[in-house]
C-alpha cells in the first residue's frame, strides 16, 4: 500500500484552508497547513510535501516571495507549487510564473479544476 501524496496548504484565511481541506481531503491527500510564507518554508523543509498550494496575499511573506524562496533552496527547488489567489490580473499571473510557480488558480476556485491541476502536477493524470 502506498502512502497518500502530501500537500502543503498555505493561506491566511481559515475559510479557504477549510475549503481546500474538504476538497483535497476527500480526494485522499494527506494535508498539512501554514498561514504565511515563512511558516510554509519551514514546513516544506520538515514535512517534505509532494506539492504546495499557496495563497499570494499573506502577512509576513507573500506567496510570490515564498515561491521564489522555495525555488532558491536545493531542498525544495523541484517542489511543484500552485498559487491560489483572488489576483487574476495578467501582471499578477505573470509575477507568479516569474516567481517559479507551476500553475496558477484564481479564487473562488472550481474544485474539479483544482483537483485536475493537483493530479496533473503529481503525475496522477486523468
Amino acid at each position: 500500500m502506498t502512502s497518500p501524496k502530501k500537500i502543503l496548504l498555505v493561506d491566511d484565511s481559515p475559510t479557504v484552508l477549510a475549503m481546500e481541506r474538504m476538497v483535497l481531503g476527500r480526494a485522499g491527500y494527506a494535508l498539512v497547513s501554514a498561514t504565511n510564507g515563512q511558516e510554509a518554508l519551514a514546513l516544506a523543509r520538515t514535512e517534505r510535501p509532494d506539492l504546495v498550494l499557496m495563497d499570494v496575499i499573506m502577512p509576513q511573506m507573500n506567496g510570490f516571495e515564498a515561491c521564489a524562496a522555495l525555488r532558491a533552496s536545493a531542498d525544495t527547488a523541484a517542489l511543484p507549487v500552485i498559487l491560489v489567489t483572488t489576483r487574476s490580473e495578467p501582471e499578477h499571473v505573470e509575477a507568479g510564473y516569474e516567481a517559479g510557480c507551476n500553475d496558477y488558480v484564481t479564487k473562488p476556485f472550481n474544485p474539479a479544476e483544482l483537483l485536475a491541476k493537483v493530479a496533473g502536477l503529481l503525475g496522477e493524470g486523468a
